[in-house]
């Protein structure tokens, strides 16, 4: 398949640069993780039954996930895109504009699955993965990383300058993980808010992760994965249809 010589050609370079991509999307999490989780548990002893730091790690694991996908997928794309010129140069061998689109998201997923499980490793031996039940989290994160692959290459199929990029950045990812149920409960926030959070896939990737670290899966688990899966569903034609049509054109 065109798509998995795609991913080996990226799977490759990244043996070469795999630094540069721990310290944006490892270190951050870890350096709110040692913020927010030190400092505010100093304040707030107990949320929902668990100590602050319980209950922050495991979106930390999710942020860490959203980071890959997203970077990967908007700058990351952008500078193959626009500077580097390696989709025309794969467009010259064996593989379909289609191929290169997929093999692009497939590598933001398995990235999002990779460094989300590096954080979730070092909050195990934090002692803040109280059960067996997060070994599962990875397959969620690669869920989550569909989605966040396909939103980022869906928006920067449509600019022509990196710059927009903060837009994105600023306009779609920030809110999504500062009103996600990452730092506090939702149900602290306005109902307004709480009503969309129910299109933020982070914040339904935040309650699973939480739920498997802390041995909590039961039956409502299940209504997160399937609109997670569901968003994922619906956001991944669209950036085929639109880079595939840039790539020919």
């Amino acid at each position: 398949m065109g798509a998995l010589r795609v991913l080996n050609r990226h799977l490759r370079v990244f043996g070469h640069t795999w630094q540069h991509s721990v310290m944006f999307t490892v270190i951050e999490p870890l350096l709110y993780l040692a913020a927010f989780g030190f400092g505010m548990s100093a304040f707030v002893r107990e949320i929902e039954g668990m100590g602050y730091l319980e209950f922050l790690a495991p979106g930390m694991v999710a942020l860490s996930a959203l980071y890959a996908a997203t970077f990967e997928c908007s700058y990351g794309t952008f500078v193959r895109l626009h500077y580097q010129k390696t989709f025309l140069a794969m467009l010259a061998g064996p593989v379909t504009a289609r191929d290169v689109i997929l093999g692009e998201m497939l590598y933001g997923t398995l990235k999002s699955a990779l460094f989300g499980t590096v954080i979730l490793a070092v909050v195990a031996l934090l002692g803040l993965v109280r059960s067996p039940q997060a070994l599962a989290i990875p397959l969620l994160l690669a869920v989550q990383g569909v989605v966040f692959a396909a939103l980022a290459m869906w928006y920067t199929a449509y600019i022509t300058n990196i710059d927009y990029l903060n837009y994105y950045i600023t306009l779609a990812i920030l809110p999504f993980f500062l009103f996600g149920g990452l730092f506090f409960p939702v149900d602290s926030l306005p109902a307004w808010v709480q009503a969309a959070n129910n299109l933020n896939p982070l914040y339904h990737s935040v309650e699973v992760c939480r739920a498997l670290a802390l041995g909590r899966a039961g039956a409502g688990l299940w209504l997160h994965v399937g609109v997670l899966a569901l968003i994922g569903a619906v956001v991944l034609p669209l950036p085929l249809r639109l880079m595939e049509k840039r790539l020919i054109n």
